[in-house]
């Protein structure tokens, strides 16, 4: 029964992604010529189990090894294959083409986000950033439970100005400089930040890409979105609560080294800061994908790795400087990005993509938003974020557009960022996480704490609605 449910459930969050492409695809197929039910063909219940398998294999990884990506890839190249066999069984050679285009389209925006932040986190860790931060905050005395409390509180301030992606994979650097001895610690404290980070990106329009489109499309502009901060709040602070007392309560080991940060750390931690304010300016005055500009704030890294090659002789009596700086090759660390993580993504969105040029989105949206109601269809997307994650269900629901006043539409902001914290790969966050803190942040170990976080998500939704039930029936602007 419980295998069933869980098989219901991914299915339904299927369908509910896929009509983030339904439309542009069946669009493309009859430009082309082709009528081709898909659903009422093989590859409906086929992609639909494949994709349902592969992602069995995703949630199995700490037992059986796998790493997530392999099952997904695979069945993204099934899946499409299956698509392009049946419209060319049908004379329509164009139509399977575009759409992968379009879902490649998609996903390379993502990718080369994610690249950029990895590549920055790696180059500040190769400067000793992270060692001198490890050893300020030992030398400090605070506990394992107070390291918990300051890294889940830097964690929800600091997601809300740069994003909850690059918030935990800077603040999981931490945990692990100062607790990679103590996995439990480890756990725990990374399930606070996703949960921190999740939770502050939800009040922000820059705090996290659902917020970017929801702001971008004009829906609800940006003093609106800090209307969230105190559901927000309550949905980390009530989970992190809970979980603090499971945190142990003994000091780090004890280390009286002091650590430099090498020559250029301080710079390029100034150059990420830049790269942010950079992605998210393009973003919003001159309406450019964020990505554009995180690949222009890596130019700055490589600019200045190039200088540090050049100069690293000349710094030899620098106590800062040391001999590694010759060999500080800005493609190492490229090279050394979370490439499992960034290739989950890929067959991920390649999954979903092919099931929504199958088509579920007409069913799904009349369900949902009719039958149901736009509370429980907001409160079930949050749920649903929470399996896939949440860029590509807020996506969705844009697309569909539902008729909705400010409430609902801030309502499906904050279930849309924060529903992703019910499981590990709900969120950017989450998965990027249970890469960098392999086998310490498993999706077992963050399972084990959903009843709690859930508590937390419905307490936040109950908030919002009390605190701000002056925005019911207020209508909003719809940009195209």
């Amino acid at each position: 029964m419980v295998a069933k449910s869980i098989l219901l459930a991914i299915l339904a969050a299927v369908a509910l992604l896929a009509g983030s492409d339904a439309a542009w695809a069946n669009a493309a197929a009859a430009e082309a010529g082709a009528v081709v039910n898909l659903r009422d063909t093989w590859v409906g219940p086929t992609a639909l189990l494949l994709f349902a398998l592969s992602y069995a294999l995703v949630m199995a990884e700490e037992y059986t090894h796998l790493r997530k990506s392999k099952p997904v890839i695979l069945a993204a190249g099934l899946i499409w294959a299956g698509i392009a066999w049946v419209y060319g069984a049908h004379g329509d050679h164009s139509s399977s083409e575009q759409a992968v285009r379009h879902n490649i389209l998609e996903f390379a925006e993502l990718f080369l986000f994610l690249l950029v932040a990895m590549t920055y986190i790696n180059a500040m860790d190769e400067r000793n950033v992270f060692q001198w931060l490890r050893a300020w905050l030992v030398r400090s005395g605070l506990s394992f439970r107070q390291l918990f409390w300051m890294t889940g509180l830097l964690s929800f301030f600091i997601s809300p100005i740069a994003d909850n992606l690059t918030t935990a994979l800077l603040m999981c650097a931490v945990v692990l400089a100062v607790g990679r001895s103590n996995p439990t610690f480890v756990g725990v404290a990374c399930i606070n930040i996703v949960i921190a980070a999740n939770a502050g990106g939800a009040f922000s329009p820059f705090g996290d890409i659902t917020t970017l489109m929801v702001w971008q499309k004009g829906i609800v502009h940006f003093g609106t979105f800090f209307h969230l901060f105190i559901p927000s709040l309550i949905n980390w602070l009530l989970p992190a609560i809970i979980m603090s007392f499971s945190a142990p309560n003994e000091k780090p080991p004890p280390c009286n080294d002091e650590v430099l940060i090498k020559r250029g750390g301080v710079v390029i931690i100034m150059l990420f800061l830049l790269t942010i304010i950079t992605a998210v300016s393009f973003h919003n005055f001159l309406h450019l994908p964020p990505m554009l500009g995180m690949t222009t704030g890596l130019a700055f890294l490589k600019f200045f790795a190039y200088y540090l090659k050049k100069t690293a002789h000349r710094k030899m009596g620098d106590p800062h400087a040391e001999a590694g700086d010759v060999a500080f090759d800005i493609f190492k660390k490229v090279e050394k990005a979370e490439w499992d993580t960034l290739l989950f993504f890929f067959g991920v969105i390649l999954c979903v993509g092919g099931l929504g040029t199958i088509g579920y989105l007409e069913t799904v949206s009349s369900v949902m938003y009719l039958d149901w109601g736009p509370t429980s269809a907001n409160v079930t997307v949050g749920v649903l974020s929470a399996i896939v994650d949440n860029i590509p269900v807020m996506f969705a629901v844009l697309t569909m557009h539902p008729e909705m006043d400010l409430w609902q539409w801030l309502l499906v902001t904050l279930t849309a960022g924060v529903g992703g914290s019910l499981l590990s790969i709900g969120s950017a966050a989450g998965v990027a996480l249970m890469g960098q803190a392999r086998g310490m942040y498993t999706f077992f170990g963050h399972l084990k704490w959903t009843p709690v976080i859930a508590l937390g998500y419905v307490v936040s939704i109950v908030a919002h609605r009390l605190i701000n039930s002056d925005l019911i029936g207020q209508a909003t602007h719809y940009v195209n």
